[in-house]
């Protein structure tokens, strides 16, 4: 096995989720040159990986030059010559490319009519399992066992130390504890603790410790993380919608806690080994938790969850039994 190529998956959580199959297949096939083919700007995450040869960055073909764009994404992969294409993405169109893009062997999941574009067509498990495990189990056509390897993430020091000026020019004092919090989540508002919690448990925290606060989040949840944190002290900090995916890496890596409903920062403070406090409602902690992390889940089990809607069409209860006082304690247990 000379050339293998790993189309990693399309949201952040999910893709550092599946990090140990890069971890695996390195181990597998040390002397391989692998290809970790991704979408930006999530590729940036990848960048320092040291199970990599490449990154295969590319964007999502738009309505406009989507013909093109898929030409282009094909005959790149053509170029690459692989031996072995690994499909971490359950889509038709991911298999068509590596179809079309003459990989010799396809290897994923039966889904989406794509049987026949695959060699290796594996049918998922019955049994619920962690989603970790699921990518490991793609390789098992290529005799590679299902390993206890942890999702990680790579960034350097000189990043670590150049993110903090973004908190420097926002009086941010050196040595002191920094406790994150994320209030949004991708998919939808029912996976989010309500925001005047998250605004409390800020005041809170304000009172009892004496560490900065950060507020991440992305474009999207920018409005949501000014309203939580309108009016509040200056030791709060609103990093929403500024940071680059690394520099929000390299803060999350430089956390003392990490306050986080299911989401992709959660994920990147997993990979980091950051102390987590994440708030589980409508989605499964046992399929999307942080890994081998279940001690810092705060999940009440309503017996309406998990739902798996974007938004919740009863009373919100599986997040509204979490209280912020039992989300205080976790956070001050690490600061």
């Amino acid at each position: 096995m000379e050339n293998i190529i790993v189309r990693m998956p399309n949201w952040i959580g999910d893709l550092i989720m599946a990090t140990p199959v890069l971890s695996d297949l390195r181990a597998a096939f040390p002397k391989a040159s692998i290809t970790a083919m991704c979408r930006t700007p999530l590729c940036e995450l990848l960048k320092e990986d040291k199970a990599i040869d490449e990154l295969f960055c590319f964007t999502k073909p738009s309505n406009d030059f989507k013909r093109r764009q898929q030409r282009d994404i094909i005959a790149k992969i053509q170029a690459g010559k692989y031996d072995a294409g690994i499909l971490l993405t359950n889509s038709f169109s991911s298999a068509w490319w590596f179809w079309q893009g003459r990989v010799k062997r396809r290897i994923g999941y039966a889904a989406h009519f794509r049987s026949l574009l695959l060699t290796d067509a594996l049918k998922m498990e019955d049994k619920k399992e962690h989603l970790v495990t699921s990518y490991k189990r793609i390789l098992s056509p290529l005799g590679v066992k299902v390993s206890e390897t942890a999702p990680r993430l790579y960034v350097l020091d000189k990043e670590v130390e150049e993110t903090k000026q973004l908190l420097i020019q926002r009086k941010y004092v050196l040595g002191k504890k920094l406790i994150g919090i994320n209030p949004g989540a991708a998919y939808g508002s029912a996976k989010c603790w309500p925001p005047e919690r998250y605004r409390a448990l800020a005041m809170r925290l304000l009172l009892e410790t004496d560490a900065y606060i950060l507020f991440f989040g992305d474009a999207t949840t920018a409005p949501l993380v000014k309203q939580i944190c309108r009016g509040l002290p200056e030791k709060v900090i609103d990093l929403a919608g500024i940071t680059s995916l690394r520099e929000l890496a390299c803060l999350i890596k430089d956390c003392d806690v990490l306050v986080t409903n299911d989401s992709g920062p959660m994920h990147i403070g997993a990979a980091f080994g950051t102390p987590l406090v994440a708030l589980f409602g409508s989605t499964d902690d046992e399929v999307t938790g942080p890994f081998g992390k279940s001690e810092a889940v705060v999940n009440k089990h309503a017996k309406c969850s998990p739902c798996f809607k974007r938004t919740c069409p009863i009373d919100f209860r599986c997040m509204k039994e979490i209280s912020v006082d039992e989300v205080v304690q976790r956070v001050l247990k690490h600061v």
